[in-house]
């Protein structure tokens, strides 16, 4: 129930417990030169059209309101969605505009609505026409604008539903419509039948009961599930869609409506692949795993063949494990009409069933009468395969456990044929990824495969991860010899990455490209011709940081492990001169195999620094030196996962940043910060009670309890009572009587992340209190595990810098 923005304030600013009053009840603006920059307006999104012509510039909407995020909002199943059949959270676009690649003019699209609100956007299959999801008062409408003459019109009156088919608050600009033709597609929409909204009874018909059955049934601590009967309904009421075929003649309803969670147009376009949700309905998973049906149909809407029915499922936990039911359908992209999925020979639990391949894929052409046909079969688990033809595509399989991904060409029509290994990577040696295979778009306008048959020959697409950093690149690599040819690759001082391939043979392509003045442009390339040419010319949205100092820092360990971080020193800073600098570091903690691979440098010093609420280098103004991204690898090795020594390893990751700050002369190591968020908070708090290095920590929702995540955490697979002293000894909460500095703890009042519930910051917040540390809790209403709201955003800001401000800048003086 929407509550007011008085009691909204009361929770933001109050400090809990018995001995403590509410505080600063109102919303409070953070110091002018942070608030100048978190404000600022950036750069559009950027949408390339399929045909390469045509640069879609949508404006980004920063911030909702509190106001927006206290309107109703239902948490339904493990999603969140609004009275109007929608997400919630979502931010959208206030405009849209077109450049011509060519002519580099630059059109915007008339007639959307004033204020319009755009949720998502698409370009049609030709790129003759785009489609948007706009929001309006009473819920969201299709529109589409044609790029003669670029204005949008509404397309239809019916509401559009999307619920299931826009999961989560991130934004997606796609659509994921059904395009038939460059004016006709397919899209959920709100049933004719759809009556008035639910009203939950003032009186309970009766307990709530849940009941386990004997059989083991392992979860990750899920938010967001359903609860009652009431919320049951509501999931009914709010998810049910009526697929709906919209055209300029009108609108056909296809099929009956249901809880859609795939709906796939075969490549012809004569056939629907849909996967549906049934009854009953489970209060311990999340949607994806409810009951579900997997079902063939014409276009018009007849079923053609149920493929499968799948009970509830719980999320299999441990390394490697998988669905035991037939899972990830879908249409071959190379074929007019044929599916094919995978089929678990380990029931899914490699730990509880050794078998020589984990997988098997199978197929079944149209018309769906025959017997399924086994195409390829993995030893590791399943990831994916990327589809050329009958004659040559490529399988990957993969393994959580040993950090291997393996990739092989095979060919589908030849199922005895005997794959060929062409990659076997580490997943966390980022230096020997030769990069991802370019995709092109075949005759029925689905991605497959780019290959050179003549030369036998890809084209792979890297990020180029070096010692010296990512230099993204573009290489030919011969299938035969397995060697590849760099054909072009970024320069310094510019970080470049390939965002569209326009012509493969002439190597014409379009990169988005920054440095560390510059923000992202994008650049249309002619590498044969060795042309570049600017399309676009986004300026800084931060003038005042024009003169910033940026270094990307190497330094090592006690053990000898190299580690990175980017430095920040204030505009026109001079050490000689000015002399140590209070120290800031943010960064977020990670699990690696092999000590080789966690100490690969990551990232680019030539990066435009794009700053959100989660940045750090906002107080760089305030006369910060700030590392970002400080390394904080945490290392296993035979034997021995990384969490066993996750304390020591965090511990001896944060000694050698202090002392490489301090050793360049920068830093003033009597005088230092460090944050994070979710997992990068966790950290906080851990060195916060294991070390005495910092005056000053800000965790944002984080989890520092790991008894409440008993099923496993991040990269930790081994439950609690598999590994009781590790969760122990990785859980602040347990040490909140060592707590050295002031922390300043930080939470979403919604906060919707697996594990990461409020309680865990109320909780070490009242032991911290219990104990007599210093400690400060801040409540945000309404938000999530991300952040949303000017208003909260900004008094986030506020309260960051005052705690730095007391316990950190001005200690000492």
């Amino acid at each position: 129930m929407k509550r007011s923005l008085l009691f909204a304030g009361l929770l933001l600013s109050g400090i809990l417990g018995c001995y403590c009053a509410a505080q600063d009840m109102a919303y409070k603006m953070p110091p002018k030169e942070i608030a100048d920059i978190a404000l600022a307006k950036l750069s559009p999104s950027v949408v390339i059209s399929n045909d390469s012509r045509w640069l879609l510039l949508l404006d980004d909407v920063p911030f909702l309101s509190v106001e927006e995020l206290a309107q109703p909002e239902y948490k339904l199943a493990g999603t969140r969605v609004n009275a109007f059949f929608g997400p919630s959270r979502r931010e959208g676009y206030a405009g849209a505009a077109l450049l011509d690649v060519k002519t580099k003019a630059q059109y915007p699209i008339a007639g959307l609505p004033e204020g319009v609100n755009i949720l998502e956007a698409e370009w049609s299959p030709e790129s003759s026409r785009l489609a948007f999801v706009i929001r309006e008062k009473d819920g969201y409408y299709l529109w589409m604008a044609s790029v003669d003459d670029k204005t949008a019109r509404k397309y239809s009156a019916r509401r559009l539903n999307r619920t299931a088919s826009s999961p989560g608050p991130a934004r997606n600009v796609s659509i994921r419509a059904l395009w038939l033709d460059e004016e006709t597609l397919i899209l959920p929409a709100v049933p004719a039948s759809t009556g008035k909204f639910p009203e939950a009874s003032p009186v309970p018909k009766g307990p709530v009961v849940q009941f386990s059955s004997g059989k083991a049934a392992p979860a990750r601590t899920y938010q967001d599930l359903l609860k009652s009967p009431y919320d049951e309904q509501l999931f009914d009421y709010l998810f049910t869609a009526q697929l709906v075929r919209f055209s300029p003649q009108g609108e056909t309803e296809i099929g009956r409506p249901a809880i859609y969670l795939q709906t796939a147009l075969s490549p012809d376009k004569r056939f629907l692949l849909t996967t549906t949700i049934d009854r009953p309905y489970s209060y311990t998973v999340t949607m994806r795993s409810f009951a579900q049906t997997t079902a063939l149909f014409t276009i018009e809407g007849r079923l053609v063949k149920e493929i499968a029915k799948r009970p509830v499922t719980a999320d299999g936990m441990g390394y490697d494990t998988a669905s035991p039911f037939p899972r990830n359908y879908n249409w071959r992209p190379d074929k007019p009409a044929t599916i094919y999925w995978v089929e678990a020979q380990d029931e899914g639990n490699p730990r509880a069933n050794k078998v020589p391949f984990m997988d098997v894929v199978y197929q079944l052409d149209a018309p769906f009468a025959g017997d399924k046909q086994q195409i390829a079969r993995t030893t590791l688990r399943f990831q994916n395969i990327q589809w050329s033809d009958d004659s040559f595509a490529l399988i990957s399989e993969a393994s959580r456990q040993t950090r291997r991904i393996k990739t092989y060409t095979f060919a589908p029509g030849q199922p005895d044929k005997q794959p060929e290994l062409l990659f076997d990577l580490s997943t966390d040696d980022e230096y020997a990824n030769p990069g991802s295979p370019l995709q092109v778009r075949n005759q029925y306008h689905r991605r497959v495969l780019y290959t050179d048959r003549k030369h036998n020959e890809l084209l792979l697409i890297a990020q180029g991860a070096s010692p010296e950093g990512d230099m993204p690149y573009i290489s030919r690599y011969r299938i035969d010899t397995r060697k590849s040819t760099i054909l072009w690759r970024c320069e310094a001082p510019y970080y470049e990455t390939v965002v569209d391939v326009v012509d493969p043979v002439k190597l014409q392509f379009i990169t988005s490209r920054e440095s560390v003045k510059e923000p992202v442009n994008y650049i249309f390339h002619d590498a044969r011709a060795k042309k570049a040419d600017a399309l676009t010319s986004f300026v800084t949205p931060y003038p005042q940081l024009e003169g910033m100092q940026v270094e990307k820092m190497q330094y090592n360990r006690a053990d000898g492990l190299n580690l990175t971080a980017t430095l920040y020193t204030p505009v026109g800073y001079n050490k000689e001169r000015d002399g140590r600098l209070p120290v800031l570091m943010w960064a977020y903690p990670r699990e690696y195999r092999s000590a080789d691979d966690a100490a690969q440098v990551r990232g680019s010093q030539y990066r435009f620094t794009t700053i959100s609420y989660r940045s750090p280098v906002f107080w760089v103004t305030r006369g910060f030196a700030v590392m970002e991204n400080v390394e904080m690898p945490i290392v296993g090795s035979e034997g021995v996962e990384p969490n066993d020594n996750f304390i020591a390893q965090l511990t001896g990751n944060a000694e050698a940043a202090a002392k490489a700050i301090y050793d360049l002369g920068v830093g003033d190591t009597s005088r230092m910060a460090v944050g994070g968020h979710s997992y990068g908070g966790f950290m906080t708090a851990n060195l916060m009670t294991h070390t005495s290095l910092f005056k000053a920590g800000i965790a944002r929702s984080g989890a520092y309890n790991r008894s409440l995540t008993p099923f496993g955490f991040q990269a930790e697979t081994r439950t609690y009572w598999e590994a009781p002293e590790v969760y122990h000894a990785m859980s602040p909460f347990n040490y909140a009587d060592k707590l050295s500095g002031a922390l300043l703890l930080v939470h979403g009042e919604a906060d919707n992340n697996t594990g990461t519930f409020p309680i865990q910051s109320e909780r070490l917040f009242a032991a911290i209190q219990g104990h007599g540390g210093v400690s400060r809790f801040v409540l945000l209403p309404y938000e999530s595990h991300s952040y949303s709201a000017r208003e909260n955003i900004l008094h986030l800001l506020y309260e960051t810098d005052a705690w730095l401000d007391t316990y950190v800048r001005n200690v000492g003086k």
